[in-house]
C-alpha cells in the first residue's frame, strides 16, 4: 500500500489524518496477522504551489524575482527549500504513529520519479497516446501556465458579486447579464439582441448562433450581422446546440475563449480569434483602442465613475503573483477592457440592458485569479482508449470500488472523459523529454517538427532518422514546460517500487492490495493511476480501493485556510493556545478581510485553544467514523471525550496490574475455564469484541472495530466486570480464577486495539506480566492479532443474554437508589416472579446483581407473597418485580419536599412543550422523545412519593422479610 503523496509544501490536516489513522490501522493489523506489508511513504513536488513558496520567499528576503535567474540556479534555490522546509509532513506523520516503511521514502522529483516519468512519456507517445496540438486549456494568467481541473474551482454566484482578483486593486464584478444588440446588415432597424457575463471576450466574436427551428430568427437565416465594437461583418449561422427558450435565443460564438462554442465553430468552419493574451491582457487582434496609454482606466464596480490612476496599476501585482517576471503588458487588463467595451456600446448605441444574473464563475485555487479558456499549443494524453479499459475493469469486476461510491459515476466519468494537457508553464517540475527541431529539417515545412526521448542523444537519433540529416547538423531545443504534477503521481504505486528497472520490490509487491484514499481524488488520482498502470504495466496498480469521507468542521463547513478551521493534528495531540492558533492564521497567506474572519471563527470555536487530546484520541475518533457513507462532522470535543476513554483503559489497567500483583503466573488462554458465571460472560464479551473486530478488519470498515472495543473496554470490562468481581477480591484467601481473567481481558483486549491506538497499547502491553517458558513478541506491534476462531470456544451468547437481564436488573436498582437519595446505604432487595425460570436466571448473579445495583444483599421474595409494606417497588418485565429496602434508610419528613420540588420543575418543562406549537420531522421525533421521558420521571415521583407517605403512616418491621 502507498500512502497518497501529500504535497511537500503545506503541512498535514484533518483529512490528511483521517488518511492515515485508516491506512496505518489497517497496516497494523496485518502485520499482527503475520502478513508481509510495504507501506511506502512518500511526497508531491506540487509543482505550482512550491514554485510560488519559493518564489515568494526570494521576493520578500532578496527582492530577487525568478527571471532574474537562470532555470538551473532557480531550481538549485527550490532544491534547498526543499531540504530545509520540506520535511514537515514527514514531522507529522511520525506524530500521528505512521508505521511507514521510511527507508523506502520517496519524492515525485527524486532520480527514480524522473526516470520513471521520462519512461512513462516516451512509451505512451510511441504508443500514439500522446501527442502535441494547438487546443483550447484552462489557463490561469496569475500563473501564466496550463492549470489541471482539480486546480479549477467552481464558484457559484447567485447575482451580483465583486471580487479582488490578481494584478487587479480595485474589486471586479460578476453575476451579471449584458445584452448587446448585433445590427443586422443592410436592415437599418433590425438587430440581433445576445446576451453575455463576459463582455471582454466580445472582441473574439465570429459568429452569432440561433437554433434552426426558432421562429423569431427564421427570417434572417442567411444574413450577416455587424459586430458591435468593429462593424465587421459576422455570419448568422444555425446550430442545434442552441437552446431557444434561454436568454433571448442568440448566442455570440467565441471559439477561442469557450469549449462549446469551440465545437461550434469547427461544426461551421469559423476560424477561432484570440483576444485575450496569456498575461491577461488584451491582444492586439483587438486593436489600437484597447491597448494601454496613459490615461487608461482600472477595473471599477459597473457604474461607478472612471479613474485615471498610473500606468503601474497595470503591472502583475507582486504580492498577487509571483510566479513570472514583472513587465509592462501591451494590452488593457481584461476586466479593465470589460469597462472601456462596454462605454463604447453605450456610445454607439448599441446597448441593451445590464442585469443581475446566476453565473458559475471558475477560479484558479492556487491563484484566486479568474480561470480563462485559451488556445495554447501543448501536450496532451488520448484517454478514451485507457479509459475505456478502467471502466470495464470495475464493471468485470476486476477493480472493486468503495461500495460508498457508486460505479454508474465511474462509468459516466470515463464515458465522458476528454483528452488530458499535461504541459505546465513552470520550471520547478518533471521538464518534458521533447525536443523542437529547429534547424536541419525539411526546408518548406511549416509544421512544427516535435521528437521525443529518454535523453537528448536519443532524441537526435529520432529526429535524424525522421529528417534524413546526420543528427550533428540538427539544432534541437527542449520544451521548457514540464509535466503536471498528476502525470508522476499517477506512477507512484510503481514507480516508487522502482519501475521501469524490474527490481525485487517490484515483483514483490506490485500490483498493490489496496489503495485506500479520500473520494475527492477517485477521478483526479485513482482514475489516472488506473490507466497509466493499466497502459505501463500491463496490471491494475491495485485491485481494491477503498474512499474515505471527506472530513468537515462541526457545521459541515470544507475545510478552508480563510475560515480558520483547518486544524494541523498536532495542535489537536499536544494542545495549543488560542494566540497560537491565531498566529498560525496570521503567518499564512490570507488578506486581511480573511484573517479577520478566520481569526473571529477561531476565536468562537476555540475561546481557550485546544486541549491536549494524544495521538491515539485522534487516531480513534477519526476510524471511529468509518471509511462509507457522507462526509465526516469532526469536533475537538469529540476527540476529547475519546481522550476520557483512553484514560479510562489506563485506569483500568492500572487497577488489573495491582490485583496480578508481582507473582502472577499468566495462564495460556486456551486452558483458561472460568470457574463463576460473570468469569465466563467477560470472556464471552472478549471473544464476541474480537469476532466483531476481526470482522471490522476484514471488510474495512474500522467504525465496526472501534464500536466493538469501547463497548468492550468501557462497557463490558469497567463498568461492569471490574465492578462486579472486586467483591471477589477482597476475600481472603482470593481465588486465582478472576486474576487469570483479567490478564487474558487486559492482554487480548490491548492487542486488539493496537492497530488503533499503539501508543497506549504499547505502553500498557509492555507492563503485563509474561508467561514462563513463553518468547513474548518484542512489540505488540508485532504480537498475534487476537482470531475470531481461537477464542470461539469462550463464546456463550445464551449465557451474555441471561446476563443482559441482570444488568436491567442492577440499572432498574439505581434508578430507585437516585429516585431516594440513596447515597451511601446498602439497602436490602428482594426479587419477586411467578415464573421458576426466571428465578433461575438470576441464582446465579445475585451477589454481581448487589454489586452493581450497589445494594445490599439480594433475595427471593416467594411467589403470592404480599409486598412487604413501605418498601419501593418496580416493575422490570411483565413478572417480574422488585423491592428495595427503605425502613430506616430514608426520612419521609424530609425527602417529601424536595420530591415535590423535583416534580415540580419537571411539570414546568413538560408545561412548556405542550405550550409549543407543532413540529415536523426530527424536531417533532425528539420532542415527543422528550415528553415521554418527562412523564416517565414524574411517573415514578409520584410512586416514589406514595411510598414516603406510607412510611410515614406505617412502621412496618421488614426484618421477619429475610432474604
Amino acid at each position: 500500500m502507498c500512502i497518497p503523496p501529500p504535497n511537500v509544501t503545506g503541512s498535514l490536516h484533518i483529512g490528511h489524518a483521517l488518511t492515515v489513522a485508516i491506512q496505518d490501522a489497517l497496516v497494523r493489523w496485518h502485520r499482527m496477522r503475520g502478513d508481509q506489508v510495504l507501506w511506502v511513504p512518500g511526497t508531491d513536488h506540487a509543482g505550482i504551489a512550491t514554485q510560488a513558496v519559493v518564489e515568494k520567499q526570494m521576493w520578500k528576503e532578496r527582492g530577487v524575482r525568478r527571471h532574474e535567474l537562470s532555470r538551473e540556479d532557480f531550481l538549485r534555490e527550490v532544491w534547498q527549500w526543499k531540504e530545509a522546509k520540506g520535511g514537515e509532513i514527514c514531522e507529522q506523520l511520525r506524530a500521528l504513529g505512521a508505521s511507514l516503511d521510511w527507508d523506502r521514502e520517496c519524492f515525485t522529483m527524486d532520480a527514480g520519479s524522473s526516470v520513471a516519468v521520462t519512461e512513462a512519456f516516451v512509451r505512451l507517445y510511441e504508443a500514439g497516446l500522446l501527442y502535441r496540438n494547438h487546443q483550447l486549456v484552462n489557463w490561469s494568467c496569475a500563473l501564466r501556465s496550463a492549470i489541471s481541473d482539480i486546480e479549477v474551482e467552481s464558484r457559484p454566484l447567485s447575482g451580483r458579486t465583486e471580487l479582488l482578483l490578481p494584478g487587479c486593486p480595485t474589486p471586479v464584478s460578476f453575476g451579471f447579464l449584458l445584452s448587446v444588440a448585433f445590427p443586422v446588415d443592410g436592415e437599418p432597424d433590425a438587430e440581433v439582441v445576445v446576451g453575455t457575463t463576459r463582455p471582454e471576450t466580445l472582441p473574439g466574436d465570429v459568429a452569432v448562433a440561433v437554433h434552426p427551428e426558432d421562429s423569431r430568427y427564421t427570417h434572417l437565416h442567411g444574413h450577416w450581422l455587424r459586430h458591435p465594437l468593429t462593424g465587421q461583418l459576422l455570419p448568422l449561422i444555425t446550430d442545434s446546440a442552441v437552446q431557444p427558450h434561454v436568454g433571448t435565443g442568440a448566442v455570440k460564438v467565441t471559439p477561442a475563449h469557450s469549449p462549446a462554442d469551440a465545437e461550434m465553430g469547427a461544426r461551421h468552419g469559423l476560424s477561432p480569434l484570440s483576444v485575450i493574451a496569456e498575461d491577461g491582457t488584451m491582444t492586439s487582434l483587438c486593436g489600437d483602442w484597447l491597448q494601454v496609454v496613459p490615461d487608461s482606466v482600472l477595473p471599477h464596480p459597473l457604474g461607478a465613475p472612471s479613474s485615471s490612476p498610473s500606468p503601474s496599476h497595470f503591472l502583475v501585482s507582486l504580492e498577487a503573483s509571483h510566479f513570472h517576471h514583472c513587465h509592462f503588458p501591451q494590452g488593457l487588463h481584461r476586466f479593465v477592457a470589460r469597462e472601456k467595451i462596454m462605454s463604447a456600446l453605450r456610445e454607439r448605441g448599441l446597448f441593451r440592458g445590464l442585469r443581475e444574473h446566476p453565473m458559475v464563475l471558475r477560479l484558479c485555487s492556487r491563484s484566486g485569479d479568474v480561470v480563462e479558456y485559451l488556445l495554447k499549443s501543448q501536450w496532451f494524453v488520448r484517454c478514451r482508449e485507457m479509459g475505456d479499459r478502467a471502466a470495464k475493469a470495475v464493471e468485470s469486476g476486476a477493480l472493486e470500488l468503495s461500495p460508498s461510491f457508486h460505479q454508474k459515476n465511474w462509468q459516466h466519468w470515463f464515458s465522458h472523459i476528454g483528452d488530458w494537457c499535461i504541459s505546465r508553464q513552470l520550471w520547478w517540475g518533471h521538464q518534458i523529454p521533447a525536443y523542437l527541431v529547429t534547424e536541419g529539417h525539411a526546408k518548406g515545412d511549416r509544421e512544427e517538427c516535435w521528437v521525443v526521448g529518454r535523453s537528448e542523444a536519443e532524441a537526435r537519433e529520432v529526429a535524424a532518422e525522421l529528417t534524413g540529416r546526420p543528427g550533428a547538423e540538427l539544432v534541437l531545443d527542449r520544451d521548457p514546460d514540464v509535466l503536471d504534477t498528476w502525470f508522476s503521481s499517477a506512477l507512484f504505486p510503481f514507480s516508487a517500487l522502482g519501475w521501469p528497472q524490474k527490481t525485487p520490490d517490484l515483483a514483490r509487491f506490485y500490483p498493490l492490495s489496496l489503495l485506500e484514499t479520500g473520494n475527492d481524488l477517485l477521478l483526479f488520482w485513482v482514475g489516472r493511476m488506473i490507466m497509466l498502470g493499466t497502459q505501463l504495466t500491463g496490471q491494475l496498480p491495485f485491485s481494491k480501493v477503498l474512499l474515505h469521507s471527506m472530513v468537515r468542521d462541526r457545521q459541515g463547513r470544507k475545510m478552508s485556510k480563510s475560515l480558520g478551521n483547518v486544524l494541523d493534528p498536532r495542535d489537536i495531540i499536544s494542545g495549543v493556545e488560542l494566540q497560537e492558533l491565531q498566529a498560525k492564521l496570521r503567518d499564512g497567506s490570507l488578506d486581511p478581510s480573511e484573517l479577520a474572519i478566520a481569526a473571529a471563527a477561531q476565536k468562537k470555536d476555540f475561546p481557550h485553544g485546544i486541549p491536549e487530546c494524544g495521538t491515539d484520541a485522534l487516531r480513534f475518533t477519526l476510524c471511529s467514523h468509518g471509511v462509507l457513507g457522507g462526509d465526516l462532522h469532526l469536533s475537538v470535543s469529540e476527540v476529547l471525550s475519546c481522550r476520557h476513554f483512553c484514560n479510562k483503559i489506563w485506569n483500568a489497567l492500572r487497577f488489573i496490574l495491582k490485583v496480578l500483583g508481582e507473582k502472577f503466573v499468566p495462564q495460556p488462554a486456551e486452558e483458561l475455564s472460568p470457574s463463576c458465571p460473570v468469569d465466563a460472560w467477560i470472556l464471552s464479551r472478549l471473544a464476541l469484541a474480537a469476532w466483531e473486530c476481526e470482522r471490522g478488519f476484514l471488510t474495512r470498515e474500522l467504525s465496526l472495530v472501534t464500536h466493538a472495543l469501547h463497548h468492550f473496554w468501557l462497557h463490558s470490562l469497567c463498568d461492569v466486570y471490574l465492578e462486579a468481581v472486586k467483591p471477589v477480591l477482597s476475600r481472603s484467601p482470593r481465588s486465582s480464577g478472576p486474576s487469570q481473567v483479567l490478564f487474558s481481558c487486559a492482554d487480548l483486549g490491548l492487542r486488539l486495539l493496537a492497530p488503533l491506538m499503539p501508543f497506549l497499547a504499547e505502553e500498557l502491553w509492555q507492563r503485563l506480566p509474561q508467561r514462563p517458558g513463553c518468547t513474548a513478541a518484542p512489540s505488540i506491534t508485532i504480537a498475534p492479532y487476537p482470531s475470531a476462531h481461537s477464542l470461539e470456544h469462550w463464546r456463550q451468547p445464551e449465557l451474555e443474554q441471561r446476563f443482559s437481564r441482570v444488568q436491567e436488573a442492577a440499572q432498574t436498582l439505581r434508578a430507585l437508589r437516585a429516585t431516594y437519595q440513596l447515597t451511601t446505604a446498602r439497602p436490602r432487595v428482594l426479587l419477586q416472579s411467578p415464573e421458576p425460570g426466571e428465578q433461575g436466571l438470576f441464582q446465579s448473579f445475585l451477589e454481581p446483581l448487589g454489586t452493581l445495583g450497589h445494594c445490599g444483599a439480594v433475595g427471593f421474595l416467594p411467589p403470592g407473597t404480599a409486598a412487604p409494606t413501605g418498601w419501593a417497588q418496580a416493575a422490570l418485565s411483565g413478572t417480574l418485580q422488585v423491592y428495595m429496602e427503605l425502613q430506616g434508610l430514608v426520612d419521609p419528613q424530609t425527602h417529601l419536599p424536595l420530591l415535590a420540588a423535583r416534580r415540580h420543575k419537571l411539570q414546568k418543562q413538560l408545561d412548556s412543550l405542550l405550550a409549543q406549537a407543532p413540529l415536523e420531522g426530527v424536531a417533532e421525533t425528539q420532542m415527543q422523545q422528550r415528553l415521554s421521558s418527562l412523564q416517565l420521571e414524574l411517573s415514578k415521583l409520584d410512586r416514589a412519593a406514595s411510598h414516603l407517605r406510607q412510611l410515614m403512616e406505617e412502621s412496618p418491621d421488614p426484618g421477619e422479610l429475610k432474604p
